[in-house]
Parts: structure tokens; sequence; C-alpha cells
């Protein structure tokens, strides 16, 4: 019997691998080596699998950690060049106004 399938029956402390005990046919039991600690089977310890990309995106929403600045600069020169420009039309329609309500060259009277 090996150790990883043996178990304790609970109500008689027999030692059995089966569903149930073979002695009172009780199936309240636990493992062994819930005690009895058992060495590893493998010569060489698995190696560990490399972290993917999806796990580390799981783990920066769990922990709150910022995401890396990809494209930041970009970004935020684009949003300054897109308020630049609104606001340059708005100055510049008010001259363009302006000037024409007062000009007196414009042939209006």
């Amino acid at each position: 019997m090996q150790l990883r399938v043996a178990r304790l029956c609970l109500d008689c402390e027999e030692v059995h691998d089966d569903y149930q005990c073979p002695v009172c046919a009780s199936d309240q039991f636990t493992y062994l080596t819930r005690w009895v600690p058992v060495p590893e089977r493998r010569q060489r310890p698995r190696p560990a699998p490399a972290p993917s990309k999806e796990l580390e995106a799981y783990r920066r929403l769990i922990h709150g950690e910022p995401e890396p600045p990809k494209g930041r600069f970009l970004a935020r020169a684009l949003v300054g060049l897109g308020a630049a420009g609104v606001v340059g039309l708005f100055l510049g329609g008010r001259r363009a106004r302006s000037s024409s309500d007062g000009d007196p060259g414009s042939g209006e009277k």
C-alpha cells in the first residue's frame, strides 16, 4: 500500500486503501499524509512556469499597480495640441469678427 493512498478509519483506527473500512464498513476516514510527510517522487523538481502577460495584468488589477507608461507622452501631447487648436479657433474667430465689424474699408454703411 502506498502512503499517498493510505487511509485511517476514524471509527476503528484501521489503515486501509478502500472507499470503506474493511473491518467496520465505515466511510469516515482521513488520509495518513495529513500527519506523515510524503517525500517527493520526482528526481528533479518541476520548473516554475514563466508568468504570462494575462497573469501580470490580473496582478496589476488586484494590487492596484499602475499600468506601465506606454505612449503616455504622445497621448498628452495630442490632448494639448487639441486644446490649443480649440482655443485658437475661438480666439482667431473673434479677431476676424472684430476686425471686420469696425473696419472702415469693408464697404458696409
